[in-house]
């Protein structure tokens, strides 16, 4: 069963920043009675990116979720901890002041995040994103980490 709402014809009963500040968390009532929430982000321009083979897609805060949840697993405790590393990423990404950006970048401003946050994650993504081999590229992964 679907129902279609009029969001204009509902009335706000509450409004909250949610945690980023960025975001907006409205409950509100429709005509009927029935309850829900909506939320808004400021909308941010498009943003291209340039993949490996040199194709060009729109940035997608979900794809990047998905990656970093495939590559990194369970290292995580809930979804809100990789919603801030996404957050973290896309403020970094849109930072850079461009309106494209390679692909490369973005993993290279993910792994810096990752760094922070979990040393086995960072690793994994890094095993993920620069393709490893041998143990030899591990090695030298981490070895550069520690010169930083």
């Amino acid at each position: 069963m679907s129902t279609s709402i009029n969001i204009g014809d509902s009335r706000v009963l509450e409004s909250r920043e949610v945690g980023d500040g960025k975001t907006i968390r409205r409950r509100r009532e429709a005509p009927d009675g029935t309850r829900f929430t909506t939320y808004e982000r400021i909308e941010k321009p498009n943003l291209a990116v340039i993949k490996k083979d040199g194709d060009r897609e729109l940035f997608d805060r979900d794809k990047l979720a998905a990656a970093i949840k495939q590559s990194v697993g369970k290292f995580f405790s809930s979804e809100v901890e990789v919603e801030e590393i996404v957050d973290s990423v896309e403020e970094a990404v849109y930072g850079l002041a461009e309106s494209e950006v390679f692909s490369k970048q973005i993993g290279e401003i993910v792994l810096d995040e990752l760094a922070k946050r979990n040393q086995v994650a960072y690793v994994r993504f890094a095993s993920v994103f620069h393709d490893f081999k041998t143990l030899d590229d591990f090695v030298a992964l981490l070895a550069k980490r520690q010169q930083k």
